[in-house]
């Protein structure tokens, strides 16, 4: 459309320039040329795929064809958006040289008496403003191209953001949800193993144990809505404070209520920094639900140390089990997976394996920075 509003006036002036000639404008003005320019315009559709030889193509059928100029000068607008200098350059030069050639196809009166560089200068600037648009056209088309890869990045990069977001939320309520219910699951399945092998236990000792896995499994279904609560819970309400080291002695008198023999050794010094009071209460934990699932009755001692400027540290031994019990909860394997990446994220190191005479030990290792905040307050060292 923008090459035949071009050309219809160039094709008109000329028209009526031949008709003061002798012989008036001739058939090839009135036929051929409409013809030329038609085959011209249709050429331009391939010029996307083949945009040089199309312009030049173009431009050489331009000098028979006044029609065909607004085609030809489009085609140099299309090489133009390339923006390449050797192929602006080269059919700049052949529209040019087309105009004078065309000049001596349609020859009209003044024509020949007209400076030489007039008709240089003019089809030049005409050349030169279609090479303008077609470079401004091709800077904006690499502009708009750019800050469409830019989105797409962008967006890939949140979508992968959010994907790492999601994956990582998944594992971390995944490993609560681990630490919190194995633990409780553990305690009532070792409870209910008592109840099952234990004939001499008096009706009040029944009541008991009957009582104490009612509160367990209870403490279990509330621990397990406080976790799954954070997954409907309003994204600005902050999520409830995580037991830590100030939680270990009442995590141990949980166990020794279940049935399990513990003996805690405290020789703690300081305070230490939340991160690692939190890692220290879930390696606790899961060595407390490992020794109540795979040793039922044994002795389990537990003993924490540690100084600010230096490590904390953590040991949990247990002997081989002492009691027979047929119904024992499913290993997951994940437990002491999950904690040795958590230790691993707190820069620590986690050590556990059988002992000679059947039991087992796990130590583990935590970085206690000499913080200001966290300096020795008090030292103290108990047993229980």
């Amino acid at each position: 459309m923008v090459a035949v509003v071009v050309s219809l006036p160039i094709w008109l002036t000329t028209l009526a320039l031949m008709r003061h000639r002798p012989g008036g404008p001739g058939s090839w003005i009135l036929i051929g040329d409409p013809l030329v320019a038609l085959g011209c315009l249709t050429v331009l559709l391939w010029r996307r795929r083949w945009p040089l030889a199309v312009a030049l193509a173009v431009t050489v059928a331009s000098t028979v064809s006044a029609l065909a100029t607004g085609a030809a000068l489009l085609a140099l607008c299309s090489v133009g958006t390339r923006r390449r200098a050797v192929e602006i350059g080269a059919v700049t030069l052949a529209y040019v040289a087309a105009t004078q050639f065309a000049n001596r196809v349609y020859p009209v009166d003044g024509s020949t008496d007209t400076l030489w560089w007039i008709q240089v200068v003019v089809p030049a600037a005409t050349a030169g403003i279609a090479v303008a648009v077609g470079m401004a056209a091709g800077a904006r088309r690499v502009e708009l191209r750019s800050l469409r890869e830019r989105a797409e990045s962008a967006e890939r990069e949140q979508s992968a953001r959010a994907a790492q977001a999601r994956a990582l939320e998944r594992n971390r309520i995944a490993r609560e949800m681990h630490d919190v219910l194995a633990h409780r699951i553990s305690l009532v399945a070792m409870q209910a193993g008592v109840l099952d092998h234990r004939d001499d236990l008096s009706a009040d000792e029944d009541r008991i144990l009957v009582r104490s896995i009612a509160e367990s499994s209870h403490q279990a279904l509330e621990e397990l809505r406080e976790v799954l609560g954070v997954l409907r819970a309003d994204p600005g309400r902050p999520e409830p404070p995580q037991p830590s080291l100030d939680r270990v002695p009442d995590l141990v008198a949980d166990a020794r209520a279940s049935g399990l023999d513990i003996r805690l050794t405290d020789a703690v010094t300081g305070i230490p920094p939340d991160g690692v009071g939190r890692t220290c209460y879930r390696i606790v934990q899961e060595a407390l639900t490992n020794a109540a699932k795979h040793a039922p009755g044994a002795v389990v001692r537990v003993a924490l140390d540690g100084a600010a400027g230096g490590t904390f540290g953590i040991g949990v031994r247990n002997g081989p089990a002492s009691l027979r019990h047929t119904a024992r909860p499913p290993a997951s394997g994940f437990g002491l997976l999950g904690l040795g990446e958590r230790i691993t994220l707190a820069g620590g190191e986690l050590d556990h394996r059988p002992t000679p005479e059947g039991g087992y030990v796990l130590t583990a290792r935590l970085p206690w920075p000499d913080s200001p905040a966290h300096s020795p307050a008090h030292s103290h060292e108990k047993s229980a």
